[in-house]
């Protein structure tokens, strides 16, 4: 039977903690959510559900996982870990909402492992796939917007090119935890975009205003170039949403590169828990 960690952990339905029962977690409701032989849980309601598979595809997600193994993000990942290691106090609990294929989320584990970490998704073939990574971390399938997770029971929670539900990841945090959220700036990736777009419009890129849940401790705009050879540059082109919205003939010039230099630029924001009061459960 697969030991599954669910500290934190809340019934999406009615909001009561959840223990482990036998291969299941269970509520004093009786709700009942099977652990998959993965070593994940689905907790994501079918009426919070907005398509029958949200979230990435596998072929998306198989993609980003081998750009992220090759270590292309690093440095991102590092700057996200120099933030949480400055979060007031102890480290003991964290998530990472939107945690995809798993990549930055079992690194959070690596560099803090007597944290206890949950990574959440609201695409099941992606915290399956993370799954594989690790059984140390409480994978789970859930949305930004309605977290499975008791009030202020968090440290942090870390928001990689993900959705920031300002006033829901308020709620699960205690007081001074913090979201460490990463953007794309206006140049990320803006090499790629002149090959596989006929026209690419000036957008000034910026993360949005804060809604008064959460107070800005700081926001920086950071940057970097990588090296990518072909199949590199082709992987990349998949992970992304860009790969929907490509024509054929742009792909093509994509996957005639040998190599390109690319800018990596992105924001890297720290947001504080402000003193608003938690979320009801529906």
């Amino acid at each position: 039977m697969i030991s599954f960690n669910c500290k934190s952990l809340v019934c999406p339905i009615c909001g009561q903690d959840l223990v482990q029962s036998g291969g299941s977690l269970v509520c004093p409701e009786k709700h009942t959510y099977d652990i998959a032989r993965q070593g994940y849980v689905n907790l994501l309601p079918v009426q919070q559900k907005h398509s029958l598979s949200p979230g990435d595809t596998c072929e998306m997600l198989c993609a980003r996982k081998r750009f992220l193994n090759e270590g292309h993000y690093s440095p991102i990942c590092a700057d996200v870990v120099k933030a949480l290691g400055e979060i007031p106090g102890e480290v003991s609990a964290l998530a990472d909402v939107g945690c995809g294929e798993g990549y930055y989320t079992a690194e959070f584990l690596r560099r803090f492992p007597a944290a206890h970490i949950i990574g959440a998704d609201i695409s099941k073939a992606a915290v399956k796939m993370a799954a594989s990574r690790t059984k140390d971390i409480s994978w789970i399938t859930a949305t930004a917007s309605h977290l499975p997770i008791a009030d202020n029971s968090l440290d942090g929670i870390t928001a990689m090119f993900s959705l920031v539900c300002e006033e829901e990841f308020a709620r699960v945090l205690r007081s001074g935890g913090r979201v460490i959220e990463v953007t794309a700036g206006t140049d990320h990736l803006i090499e790629l975009k002149r090959i596989i777009y006929d026209d690419v419009f000036e957008q000034y890129k910026h993360p949005k205003d804060t809604q008064g849940f959460l107070n800005e401790i700081s926001c920086e705009l950071k940057k970097f170039r990588i090296s990518l050879n072909g199949e590199q540059l082709s992987e990349l082109l998949l992970m992304t949403p860009h790969t929907m919205r490509v024509r054929p003939e742009n792909r093509a010039r994509i996957e005639a590169q040998s190599s390109l230099e690319l800018t990596v630029e992105y924001y890297i924001r720290i947001l504080c828990k402000s003193n608003a009061p938690s979320a009801d459960w529906e």
